[in-house]
């Protein structure tokens, strides 16, 4: 999912207001949350085994600087997925997520005004590792959101795999098809708030959870405090059938708009 441009409360989603914004971004630049955080399992006494870093790099680059037909853009993107056991001996790295992709946008407009935006996806994800450690898979998907209001929105995101690697033919009874949240941001820009809900297979309701809340510290900054829960499988591609909660805190680079998810 890409969101186009940064709503606030003193901007209105006007259409022609948005156009002139992206036309002006760089046309590379940040694709979801970049973050750096240290955490450790909830429900037992922290030690080097159940405690780790966990860091993510995202980035995207736009490849039509005119808008497309439909108020469409068309991306590439790329994003990086760690969890490292950095309080081990050697400090190894536990799993590395490898998450590239490409992407066409629309722009959603109704009476001149964005409404929000949707996006196909088409996206490769695997642990680059050989063996029974093996995990990758690639998916066709959709993204959706839409502005109920300059602050707050909702985002909701289905696929479908093409290929899934022999080692994670089950991945799809863990992570599930669909996920969707809501993300609240405060008027300037100062605190952001989100909930994604993953839903895994079954009719009961179970879903991979997980919360966000990001504080900036400086007027103007892109960079923020950063507290992350997260309750449920998945959280890295070679755990994706081994429950796990865990609470986790540090700094996050965010886009100049709502997160993408």
């Amino acid at each position: 999912m890409v969101t186009l441009a940064q709503p606030t409360a003193r901007m209105p989603l006007d259409a022609d207001s948005m156009r002139a914004i992206i036309a002006r971004q760089p046309s590379f630049g940040i694709y979801k949350d970049n973050y750096l955080t240290v955490g450790t399992a909830l429900g037992s006494k922290p030690n080097e085994d159940n405690s780790s870093v966990k860091f993510q790099i995202s980035i995207r680059q736009r490849l039509n600087r005119q808008e497309l037909p439909w108020h469409s853009y068309l991306y590439l993107f790329y994003s990086q997925k760690a969890i490292w056991n950095v309080f081990q001996e050697s400090l190894p790295m536990h799993d590395l997520n490898f998450n590239p992709g490409i992407g066409w946008t629309k722009m959603l407009i109704r009476d001149g005004k964005v409404t929000g935006s949707l996006t196909l996806l088409i996206e490769h994800e695997s642990n680059g590792r050989d063996g029974d450690d093996s995990r990758s898979w690639n998916k066709i998907g959709a993204s959706f959101n839409h502005y109920i209001d300059p602050t707050l929105m909702l985002h909701a995101k289905a696929y479908i795999p093409v290929v899934v690697g022999k080692e994670n033919k089950d991945i799809l009874d863990h992570i599930g098809y669909v996920q969707g949240g809501l993300q609240k941001m405060e008027p300037n820009g100062r605190w952001v708030f989100d909930v994604t809900l993953a839903k895994r297979k079954g009719w009961n309701l179970n879903f991979n959870t997980t919360l966000q809340f990001a504080l900036r510290l400086k007027k103007e900054s892109t960079q923020y405090l950063f507290f992350q829960f997260f309750n449920g499988y998945g959280e890295c591609l070679l755990d994706y059938n081994r429950f796990a909660s865990s609470f986790r805190f540090g700094m996050i680079i965010r886009p100049s708009h709502f997160s993408v998810f």
